[in-house]
């Protein structure tokens, strides 16, 4: 039995500040296929997946962008629209019909900046993602790219 990831949104927020960050979600719905961002667009909003999935994506010059991960129900699809200067540094697309949480980033920073435990739970949060997200593309393109992959035994 696997145990839940600690990113996972359920998990890494405090009950307060998960019905704090609700309060300002919007249901929103993507078709399969549907590009949610392309990286350097503009970070403005973010999601939490609710059901279906998401793949987040590098683009490879000369070739086809690289699927680093896929995101499933309760994961924060994401991350950019936290620190400046607000620009995708990957891409995302759903793969199924998804259906999200959907965050206008510029309230949800105001709200982090206006309340310091709320801010430092979102901001440790995130951060939590982003180490995830490192490792995942990391390993993903050693995988991908590198002579003898990346030597996991997974």
């Amino acid at each position: 039995m696997s145990t839940p990831s600690p990113t996972r949104f359920a998990m890494a927020l405090p009950a307060d500040c998960r019905t704090r960050l609700m309060e300002m979600a919007q249901e929103v719905n993507f078709d399969e296929g549907t590009r949610l961002f392309r990286e350097g667009g503009h970070a403005d909003r973010f999601w939490i997946v609710r059901s279906g999935t998401v793949t987040l994506d590098v683009h490879v010059p000369g070739r086809r962008a690289a699927v680093v991960e896929s995101l499933g129900p309760g994961e924060l699809v994401g991350c950019s629209w936290l620190f400046r200067p607000y620009a995708w540094r990957l891409g995302a697309e759903a793969m199924t019909p998804v259906r999200a949480y959907e965050f206008d980033a510029g309230s949800v920073r105001m709200l982090m900046d206006s309340d310091p435990v709320f801010g430092s739970a979102v901001g440790h949060w995130v951060g939590q993602v982003l180490a995830h997200r490192l490792q995942a593309t990391r390993t993903r393109l050693l995988d991908l790219y590198a002579p003898y992959g990346s030597g996991s035994f997974l």
